[in-house]
């Protein structure tokens, strides 16, 4: 490093802060004991729930997990492990995920004709290198992970974190010089690294630059990183898709394996990576600012400012596994958004100019179709202070980039899923108070996204059926319409046309709170848009009436030869007319006189949840009815609790007067989340399914976006305690829960009659008494015509 790059690192770093998770106090013991010894971060790790194993800090930017062969970086069912990444995302479902900046401990000699032979390029393809390994003591807890490699003579290999470092710590059981392999060429398999370079740098340090692919297929973006050792290596080498080249400084260009060797005096090895999206000088900077901490007091630092995050919800009676769930979701739930800004505040925006947060903290990673349902809520209840900051940097990319994003990955926006999910995503952050003193400039970004298309030379999409939609009050359905990245909406035009409904409502929301009344009502007209789609003469299992897909101009679409099947993928995204059918939330009213009455919705909904086997076997009838694999959403009617577009839809019992339905479906469905690595339902989608988890066990789910209330059922747990950032706590009382079986909530203490909650109550700070009962038939609580919410766009 020149040393007038030192100096200025140097005085930089008087300016600096350590992140207020590494100061803040060890925080009191929960009453159930250490909310961090209760998470296990294997719990997603296999049957494609894609979360990560290894070391990250709260909305840490650096994440450090062992890669093995799937493309999320580890599968609990691997054999081996290929080297130890520093990017990943928790629970997404594309392939390009990240792992970047691989380093593995090796043994043995390096050069030509050695056990590393440098003269074959082969020798540095990390599926050639990687080392076997053994759970047997593998540790996975917030902010460590530990696990043992059986190959290169045994090697314990410990991983920590901060929020823009990862630390690992190699000891060595073979006796003599070891090496540790430095891979920037290759990363997560199908993560493709389209150019690399490492560099050398005196004794002690490697650095260097990765370009990789964004997430579903978006455009290549630059990592730059530094890794310090803490001992100084005594040989060295790069290799390239050529082969190793002993005392080589530099090995850089396009794809195709790249890296470095260092080798070491064996017995121990720390090393420290830190990474930045700006430019090498921030990964330099990203490193000074941790000075130099040992991997010990890393981990405590880390372990500590966990302690801060998890115990900001208390739950008793719990039994042991289920304690492990529950905490688990709530690591999940706030790993991300990610740390987008260096430690001076520098970060890389929309329009690829280099910008400055100071006084608060650039997010970035926002798939926002996922966690507007969930995530968003549970962050913005118990962190509003984080909330302010993600609501933000979410306007900063509209203010660099022109328009609002959809899935915004680092910084591009990949066009991934369909809908208007930034909406209802930034309405929330507005009803919980995120949005204070950008209310306006919120409400006009939203509004143009919610009238206007992007124009052909913006990289973002927006909404893409918004011609059809405006004029005709639908997303015209067509398989060939032109996209930009990954999706676009009129390939799926039923479900958009649903979407964007839902998203106008709580968009009409926001004008009524800001006197917008003009717009409050043609928004709320919008939110019944729905209508439209709706084909009372499609029949389906004894059921009349289903959301239909039309064309440009307004014919209903149907198949070539047949006639249109609401089990059918047909015009929807993720998921079929069935699950679809329940996304009207807004205006519950208009969706039960189009089925026909209550009566019959309340059958469909016990047909869509299998409801008569149900309460007979929940945990059978979840595995057998609802669960057909993480990807299948297509040809099915029953819930699909593996993804997103009908999450809510438990407690449409309650919206249509049926209240002890939810709390049985709810509770049933909690038999999908264990204990264990293939403990998550589906894609855990950076923390939406946790988060969904968190919410039904405490008893209160935020069904309607925009609202700020919360729809109540049988919580798990006896007492669940929330500690907000206000100091207020909202205190949940359930005497007598029983995780084991269905139960139903028979009255709230408060005598209340009403089945939901509103924010200013919780924020207030309150308790909520449930008194819970076996017995269906003593059910009759919130039943009445004010046990519901009111619907914000029934006409």
């Amino acid at each position: 490093m020149p040393a007038r790059t030192s100096t200025r690192v140097a005085g930089l770093l008087t300016a600096l802060v350590v992140p207020a998770g590494l100061l803040t106090p060890v925080a009191a013991a929960a009453p159930g004991g250490d909310p961090v010894d209760a998470v296990n971060t294997f719990i997603g790790t296999k049957d494609d729930g894609n979360t990560f194993p290894g070391a990250s800090a709260p909305f840490g930017m650096t994440q450090v997990s062992p890669i093995s062969s799937h493309y999320a970086g580890y599968r609990h069912d691997d054999t081996a492990i290929r080297g130890f990444g520093h990017f990943f995302l928790s629970g997404a479902g594309c392939w390009e995920q990240g792992g970047l900046v691989s380093t593995l401990p090796t043994t043995g000699a390096v050069g030509p004709g050695a056990a590393f032979d440098t003269s074959k390029p082969e020798t540095f393809d990390h599926k050639r290198y990687a080392s076997p390994y053994t759970h047997e003591g593998e540790v996975g807890k917030p902010g460590y992970y530990k696990v043992r490699l059986t190959g290169y003579g045994g090697v314990d290999a410990e991983t920590t974190a901060t929020t823009r470092t990862g630390v690992e710590r190699y000891t060595f059981a073979k006796s003599g010089d070891a090496n540790v392999f430095v891979n920037v060429g290759q990363a997560n398999d199908k993560e493709p690294v389209t150019a690399s370079q490492v560099r050398v740098v005196g004794d002690r340090t490697v650095e260097g630059m990765v370009e990789s692919q964004a997430f579903c297929g978006g455009k290549p973006y630059k990592t730059w990183f530094t890794t310090t050792f803490d001992k100084p290596f005594k040989a060295f080498g790069t290799w390239s898709p050529t082969g190793g080249t002993p005392g080589s400084k530099e090995s850089s260009g396009g794809e195709g394996l790249r890296g470095a060797w260092l080798t070491f005096d064996g017995g121990q090895v720390t090393a420290t990576t830190a990474i930045s999206h700006v430019d090498a000088f921030g990964a330099r900077l990203n490193l000074a600012s941790e000075k130099n901490r040992s991997f010990d007091a890393v981990r405590d630092g880390a372990q500590r400012a966990w302690r801060k995050e998890l115990s900001s919800v208390d739950i008793r009676g719990a039994a042991k596994d289920d304690r492990t769930v529950f905490y688990t979701s709530l690591y999940h739930a706030l790993l991300q958004p990610l740390t987008g800004n260096d430690a001076d505040g520098r970060y890389r925006g929309f329009d690829d100019k280099i910008h400055r947060a100071l006084g608060w903290t650039y997010y970035e990673f926002f798939s926002l179709w996922d966690t507007y349902r969930t995530q968003n809520q549970l962050l913005a209840l118990l962190r509003p202070s984080r909330a302010k900051d993600v609501a933000k940097s979410v306007l900063a990319i509209h203010d660099q980039g022109g328009w609002l994003p959809r899935w915004a990955y680092a910084n591009q926006e990949t066009n991934t899923m369909t809908g208007d999910p930034v909406t209802p995503f930034l309405v929330d952050l507005w009803r919980f108070g995120a949005l204070s003193g950008q209310e306006l400039k919120a409400y006009q970004t939203l509004l143009q996204n919610s009238r206007e298309i992007p124009p052909a030379s913006s990289p973002f999409q927006g909404r893409s059926g918004n011609a059809s939609y405006q004029k005709d009050g639908f997303v015209q359905y067509d398989k060939d319409f032109p996209k930009k990245g990954q999706d676009t909406d009129p390939n799926h035009g039923a479900s958009a046309t649903l979407e964007y409904a839902l998203a106008d409502c709580s968009l009409s929301i926001m004008a009524a709170g800001l006197g917008k009344k003009d717009d409050a009502k043609a928004l709320a007209d919008k939110g019944r848009s729905y209508r439209t789609l709706w084909d009372p003469s499609v029949t389906d299992r004894g059921f009349a009436g289903f959301y239909r897909p039309k064309l440009e101009g307004g014919a209903w679409f149907s198949p070539a030869g047949k006639p249109f099947n609401p089990q059918s993928q047909d015009g929807f995204h993720e998921g079929t007319s069935w699950q679809y059918q329940w996304l009207t939330q807004q205006d519950v009213p208009g969706l039960v006189d189009r089925m026909g009455g209550k009566e019959n919705v309340g059958k469909r909904l016990d047909d869509f949840f299998a409801y008569r086997d149900l309460i007979k076997d929940p945990a059978k009838t979840v595995r057998e009815e609802w669960v057909v694999g993480p990807y299948n959403y297509y040809n099915q009617f029953r819930y699909n609790p593996n993804n997103e577009p009908d999450l809510h839809s438990p407690w449409m019992y309650t919206l249509t007067g049926q209240p002890w339905k939810t709390s049985a479906v709810v509770r049933a469905a909690h038999t999908l989340f264990t204990n264990a690595p293939n403990g998550v339902t589906g894609n855990d989608d950076l923390g939406t399914m946790s988060a969904w988890y968190v919410f039904s066990a405490l008893g209160l789910y935020p069904a309607v976006p925009g609202t700020g209330q919360f729809v109540l059922n049988a919580p798990r747990f006896e007492k669940s305690v929330l500690h907000l950032q206000n100091g207020r706590d909202v205190t949940i009382k359930a005497d007598g829960a029983d995780a084991s079986k269905l139960q139903y909530v028979r009255g709230l203490g408060s005598g209340s009659q009403r089945a939901y909650v509103g924010l200013e109550q919780l924020t207030r700070g309150t308790t909520l008494d449930f008194r819970l009962t076996d017995d269906p038939a003593k059910t009759t609580w919130a039943t009445g015509p004010e046990g519901a919410p009111k619907s914000p766009c029934a006409r």
